[in-house]
């Protein structure tokens, strides 16, 4: 982002063009007049912290980001950003940790906003199963990359193609939503690994599929996943707004029948 662009009007404008809307339409949504947010994007006019607010409500602007624009505006920061170590944030950690138990025998995980994995369940043991590249595990563990690196799962993942599109594609709306340059610079280095079409057309998607499924190679089964993303409802803290718990579920009976039976080996002592 050059000088000229980190003017609380400029970064307002570049917002609203990453939303798709015209001055009208933000305008309306705001219940402001056009010309006074003409005014606010050209630096016409300065405006208030109340508005600066008002402006990333109806933009949809992330926490992280509604904190930048309130200091270009020339206001202090509305939204705190504690270390999920922070003693204030215990509660909602201890809340992602029921969650991730209460979800055994199926996988679940918790990531941060750049995909880095914070915490898991302990049935995440077939995802982590035969990874080749043992950097890919080093913390941060970054989960887009281990699951697309051809060192990591993308070798077990059956539907390859079919799943790596569909990750790529989640990012990429998470990219429009955010802005963020460390995602933009994953998502460039994602789309390098092989597709896993290897020449071959893409599998067209069941007819009757509700979701695109995860389907992972696990010994002698495939394992079928479907999946849900869970985030903290209302969050004050930048943070925790960028907190985000995965589950996995089972698609068919037979990935049921050997998640449980996986839970109870670890459940026995040797």
């Amino acid at each position: 982002m050059t000088a000229t662009q980190t003017s609380a009007g400029s970064l307002i404008r570049e917002w609203r063009t990453r939303r798709r809307m015209s001055q009208l339409d933000l305008a309306m949504e705001a219940e402001i007049s056009q010309r006074h947010l003409s005014f606010v994007e050209s630096g016409r006019a300065a405006p208030s912290r109340d508005m600066v607010l008002h402006l990333a409500e109806q933009l949809s602007i992330p926490l992280r980001q509604r904190n930048q624009l309130l200091l270009a505006a020339g206001f202090a920061p509305s939204f705190s950003e504690r270390s999920l170590t922070d003693a204030s944030l215990a509660p909602a950690m201890a809340a992602v940790e029921i969650v991730l138990k209460g979800h055994e025998p199926f996988p679940a995980l918790a990531v941060d906003r750049h995909w880095n994995l914070v915490s898991a369940n302990a049935a995440i043991g077939p995802f982590l199963a035969n990874v080749a590249e043992p950097s890919l595990l080093k913390p941060p563990v970054n989960v887009l990359r281990l699951s697309l690196h051809p060192g990591g799962v993308a070798p077990r993942i059956v539907n390859l193609a079919e799943w790596r599109a569909h990750l790529l594609d989640r990012l990429k709306h998470q990219n429009d939503a955010s802005g963020d340059p460390v995602l933009v610079e994953l998502e460039r280095e994602l789309r390098t690994y092989p597709s896993g079409l290897n020449g071959a057309r893409p599998v067209p998607v069941e007819p009757n599929a509700i979701v695109h499924p995860l389907r992972l190679a696990h010994g002698d089964a495939v394992l079928s996943f479907i999946s849900t993303i869970t985030v903290f409802g209302t969050p004050l803290d930048v943070t925790l707004s960028e907190l985000a718990i995965e589950s996995f579920f089972p698609a068919d009976e037979q990935t049921r029948t050997v998640l449980v039976r996986l839970a109870k080996d670890r459940a026995e002592p040797f």
